[in-house]
C-alpha cells in the first residue's frame, strides 16, 4: 500500500522559498509543511535505529549514517513517487537550514560527534534520493545544486543501499509480529496527529520481530532518540519549535 501526503516541497535558491501547495492542503502553511516533512525524516531515521536493534543488523561504519540511509529508503518505499520527492526536498533542506542556524549561532563543527555535518547530511540525502531515479529526478538534483562529480556516483550509492536495506524491509512488510505502540505524553496537535498517522499506517503494513513504542513527550532538549534498553523511539516535543525556527531563519 503506497501512500501520498499533502506536502509541497520548498526549493532552494540560496534560501528556502515555498512553492504552490496542493489544494487540499491550503489550510496548512508552508512552515507547517516544512515541519511535518522534517519530523517524518527524523522519525524514520529513528526507525532505522530501531530496526538495527530489534533485527540485530550488522552495521559496518557509523550507525548514524546507516540510520540516515534507512530514513531515505523507508520514505521512498512507503510513499508514492511524488510525495517521496516532496519529502526529499524538505528533509534535505532541513539539513541546509540547520547548517545556516549553526553558522548564525557561531557553533564550531563537532568533529568528535557521531553525526556527520549538516552540509554532508544534506548532500548525502540529495544524492541517495536522486540515485533512486536519476532520469526522473534530474530536476531535483539541479534544484539542490548537486555537483556533477557527486551525481555521477549516486545511482551506484542507491543500488548499494537498496541491496543492503531492501531484504530487511521486504522481511518486515506483511510479516507477523507485535504492533508498534504509541504513547502521547505531550506535544502539539501537529506532532501528535503526525505520529499517530505514521504508527497506524506502519501497524497496517509491517511488523517488527519485537515490540517498539513511539513516545511523544517533552525531553528538556531538542532531539529525538531511539532507546535500545526500552525499545522506544522518543520524539521530543521541543523538536517542532526548533524546526519552526529553522524555517523562519531560512526565509530571512
Amino acid at each position: 500500500m503506497i501512500r501520498s501526503v499533502l506536502i509541497a516541497p520548498l526549493v532552494c535558491a540560496g534560501l528556502l522559498a515555498p512553492l504552490a501547495t496542493p489544494a487540499a492542503a491550503q489550510d496548512r502553511t508552508a512552515e507547517d509543511i516544512f515541519v511535518e516533512a522534517n519530523l517524518l525524516s527524523v522519525f524514520y531515521h529513528e526507525m532505522g535505529h530501531a530496526l538495527i536493534d530489534v533485527m540485530r543488523l550488522p552495521v559496518f561504519g557509523q550507525e548514524e549514517d546507516a540510520a540516515d540511509v534507512a530514513s531515505v529508503l523507508l520514505i521512498d518505499a512507503i510513499f508514492d513517487a511524488e510525495s517521496a520527492l516532496d519529502l526529499a526536498y524538505d528533509s534535505s533542506l532541513g539539513f541546509a537550514a540547520e547548517a545556516m542556524w549553526e553558522e548564525e549561532m557561531r557553533l564550531e563543527p563537532a568533529f568528535w560527534g557521531v553525526h556527520g555535518s549538516s552540509e554532508q547530511r544534506f548532500y548525502n540525502t540529495v544524492c541517495l534520493f536522486y540515485g533512486a531515479d536519476p532520469e526522473g529526478r534530474d530536476d531535483f538534483a539541479a534544484d539542490m545544486d548537486l555537483p556533477e562529480a557527486r551525481a555521477e556516483t549516486c545511482e551506484e550509492e542507491y543500488i548499494l543501499a537498496e541491496e543492503s536495506w531492501g531484504p530487511v524491509l521486504d522481511e518486515l512488510f506483511g510479516a507477523e509480529g507485535p504492533e508498534m505502540d504509541l504513547q502521547i505524553l505531550g506535544g502539539s496537535d501537529l506532532i501528535i496527529a503526525l505520529m499517530a498517522e505514521e504508527v497506524a499506517y506502519l501497524n497496517d503494513t509491517m511488523r517488527l520481530p519485537e515490540p517498539v513504542t513511539v513516545s511523544v513527550e517533552e525531553c528538556g532538549e531538542i532531539n529525538a532518540f531511539y532507546i535500545p534498553d526500552d525499545q522506544v523511539i522518543l520524539m521530543c516535543t521541543e523538536y517542532e519549535d526548533y524546526l519552526r525556527e529553522l524555517f523562519r531563519l531560512s526565509e530571512g
